[in-house]
């Protein structure tokens, strides 16, 4: 079984938490990863592609150019 959860801050974290995870594996093995949560733009800069896009976009907006988007 496989779970992810989010949280807004580190601060949200607390014994609830880890009640729930007993409670849903019980007497199972379990891994626990933490790991910062990217945001969209971090995100999108990881991909080269990605991130000249939305430098582009950027550049447009500021420019206050119209941008189109087609959707096929």
């Amino acid at each position: 079984m496989y779970t992810t959860y989010h949280f807004q801050s580190a601060t949200d974290i607390n014994t609830d938490i880890l009640d729930a995870i007993k409670a849903v594996f019980k007497g199972k093995p379990v891994v626990i990863t933490v790991e910062e949560e990217l945001d969209e733009t971090a995100f999108l800069s990881t991909n080269p592609a990605n991130k000249d896009m939305l430098l582009k976009s950027i550049a447009q907006d500021k420019n206050e150019e119209s941008i189109t988007v087609k959707v096929d």
